[in-house]
């Protein structure tokens, strides 16, 4: 005798949807994400010999620069040229990017007054230094990173092989104390789990512009930032997004290919940044969309049912089982893919981060909706 179906009652409705929520993060864990975390770090591939172009572009960024330059100008990389931007800016950034200039016959600088009427300056500068550039292969980073090591030019352009024309690399924040710093941490961690591991698995859909290689070919061939010119933010993660149909996309992951950022101090400007960040995603293509889409709704869904269930008293036992077997096998997998990026994560505060997470993507989506006007510093 077969057993007979579940009473259909809300209980067990809930109950259902619950499991479903759980199978999807399962099915990411395992079909994406594990890929991360089992990716090898060191890629056994020689340091290339081609010259490269380090593009930075910066905006009234003079405090950052002095921690950054001089860790480009020590890079353990036979040829390489620096590119330094100075976007309209009005403090000490345009003097100082000129005197290392005259000291480093390696560095150059184009200095951006005025940007025309309908561009984006930070993708209108950046395009100015992409046409300058003397050399095919671009490596991109931003004022307030460092690279962590001296390696970073070798270890980045190692990606470059089996007919490459994009390289992704892993962006970091330094860590911040208190519990913004260790969301920071989280946040950036979660979704780099994401584009890394849908990268590896063959679905890119962005990067990240602190840590982010193309060849000036790739560019040009997919029109630079033509479709997105006039669009707040999207010089990374949008021109990744046209270029994946036709451009073969390589991940570099080691600790000696990372850069760190400065992390922002106060809510409110992490606020806006993510806001930017999060307009950018709504002109993603429709099937990225449904592939981040359907992996953030499984996780907020998740939680909402778990909350309902537990204010229902239902079958508490059942409850407790499912939401420890889903935390036991979707963060043992996030703990070993940042063990693989060199991270730390807390075991304690994952519960609580993961959480609040989701909780605040539901508040910035209804911003975003809602208050059109992002603001960009550039």
């Amino acid at each position: 005798m077969f057993p007979l179906p579940l009473p259909l009652t809300l209980e067990n409705v809930l109950f259902l949807l619950l499991a479903f929520t759980v199978l999807v993060q399962f099915f990411y864990a395992f079909y994406y994400f594990l890929a991360l975390a089992l990716f090898k770090k060191h890629l056994p591939f020689q340091t290339p010999g081609f010259p490269v172009t380090v593009i930075v572009c910066a905006h009234n960024e003079y405090e950052n620069l002095l921690r950054l330059i001089p860790k480009l100008l020590k890079q353990n990389y036979p040829e390489f040229e620096l590119m330094l931007i100075d976007d309209r800016s009005k403090d000490e950034t345009g003097g100082y990017m000129q005197q290392i200039t005259q000291y480093y016959p390696n560095a150059r600088l184009i200095s951006i007054k005025n940007t025309p009427a309908g561009f984006n300056p930070k993708k209108y500068a950046l395009s100015l230094g992409i046409k300058s550039a003397k050399h095919e292969h671009l490596l991109f980073t931003d004022a307030d990173c460092v690279p962590l090591s001296e390696n970073w030019i070798g270890e980045m352009v190692k990606g470059y092989k089996n007919g490459a024309e994009i390289v992704l690399g892993y962006g970091k924040y330094e860590q911040l104390p208190g519990f913004l710093g260790y969301l920071i941490k989280y946040e950036t961690l979660l979704s780099a789990i994401q584009y890394l591991s849908f990268a590896v698995k063959g679905k890119p859909y962005m990067g990240v512009g602190r840590n982010l290689s193309y060849t000036k070919s790739c560019f040009y061939r997919n029109k630079g930032f033509a479709s997105h010119i006039r669009a707040t933010g999207g010089d990374d993660d949008l021109f990744v997004r046209d270029a994946a149909a036709n451009s073969k996309i390589n991940v570099v992951i080691g600790q000696e290919a990372q850069t760190e950022s400065k992390a922002k101090e106060t809510w409110s400007e992490w606020w806006q940044q993510k806001r930017r960040h999060l307009s950018a995603g709504k002109k993603y293509k429709l099937a990225d969309r449904f592939r981040i889409g359907s992996f953030i709704l499984a996780n907020i869904l998740f939680y909402g049912l778990s909350v309902v269930l537990l204010v229902m008293q239902a079958n508490l036992v059942w409850l407790g089982a499912i939401f420890a077997g889903r935390c036991l096998v979707v963060y043992s997998i996030y703990y070993q893919a940042a063990g693989n990026l060199k991270e730390r994560l807390s075991v304690v505060l994952m519960p609580v981060l993961d959480l609040i997470y989701y909780i605040l993507y539901i508040m910035l989506s209804v911003s975003v909706l809602m208050f059109k006007k992002i603001a960009w510093k550039k």
